[in-house]
């Protein structure tokens, strides 16, 4: 009513500027300490969809949410269409429980030999979320959750999600050219073991000798492990690692302090979530153009 009859608003309150804090006046359109837009910037967008997620973690809470709908959807998929029969490719029966067909998994996004991949670089992201049985899906979200909460608090949510999913499709790269069918989050998820070893990398501080130390043993572990039985993609793990150990070093191990680093990790989390949705989009529409 105040718009319509032209009266103007009194006492208006000052605002916080989205991307670096600083108060600035309630009719200002930009920050005078950074220059962001106060009425609409990434910041801005981002901090709206903060609110939606879980305080703490809330990248490491989406990765898990989205990897266990998607198994979910995958299930009562295979229930459909290959009835109560499990898949084979285990090792043992309690490693095929849950199991996932095949085809349902192709149709969904499996990563699949390189010339299939490169026609269809959706494949690249969306087999990072897709997972073969129940415990494939539970130990890898189990190591997701040990791992993910340190490094998101180290990096900030942002930053943490492109890491998770560029080194997801460094793993399927090299996996893919290959020639290999495959799905699973442990390619992203060794990204961040990589990534934490190459920030323990020259530290002579105890704690971190001891983590680096630690982390080793995971490696020695999981390498023995794709060693010894059949089904592990191990050049999917080896992928993920070089690409989390990369960035390991590239990256500055801290949460973004000014405007512009603020600006730069919000730059780099939109586009490993705009990659993961615009790869969830083309998996729908490529399954209703088929039928």
């Amino acid at each position: 009513m105040s718009g319509i009859f032209g009266s103007r608003k009194e006492n208006a309150r000052p605002r916080l500027c989205p991307a670096c804090g600083t108060l600035v006046g309630s009719t200002a359109t930009r920050c005078h300490q950074c220059g962001a837009s106060m009425t609409f910037s990434i910041a801005a967008v981002s901090k709206s969809l903060e609110r939606l997620m879980p305080a703490t973690s809330p990248a490491t809470y989406g990765i898990l949410g989205l990897s266990c709908v998607l198994y979910i959807v995958s299930f009562l998929l295979t229930m459909r269409f290959a009835g109560s029969q499990q898949p084979g490719g285990g090792m043992f029966g309690l490693f095929n429980l849950g199991g996932i067909d095949s085809v349902v998994l192709r149709r969904l996004g499996a990563s699949l030999p390189l010339p299939y991949d490169l026609a269809q670089p959706w494949r690249f992201v969306m087999a990072v979320f897709l997972h073969l049985s129940l415990m494939h899906i539970a130990f890898n979200m189990w190591v997701l959750m040990d791992v993910g909460p340190v490094l998101e608090e180290l990096y900030g949510s942002a930053r943490f999600l492109f890491i998770y999913v560029v080194a997801g499709i460094g793993g399927y790269v090299l996996s893919s050219l290959f020639g290999h069918f495959s799905v699973g989050g442990s390619g992203a998820i060794l990204g961040l073991i990589g990534v934490l070893l190459a920030i323990t990398m020259g530290r002579r501080s105890a704690a971190l000798q001891m983590l680096r130390g630690q982390l080793i043993r995971w490696l020695i572990y999981i390498a023995i492990f794709g060693i010894i039985f059949s089904g592990v993609d191990n050049l999917a793990h080896l992928g993920g690692f070089l690409c989390g150990f990369g960035l390991g070093k590239i990256m500055v191990d801290r949460p973004p302090v000014s405007p512009e680093e603020r600006k730069r990790a919000y730059i780099l989390g939109w586009a490993g979530g705009l990659a993961v949705a615009a790869s969830f989009v083309f998996m729908l529409l490529g399954n209703l153009g088929s039928h």
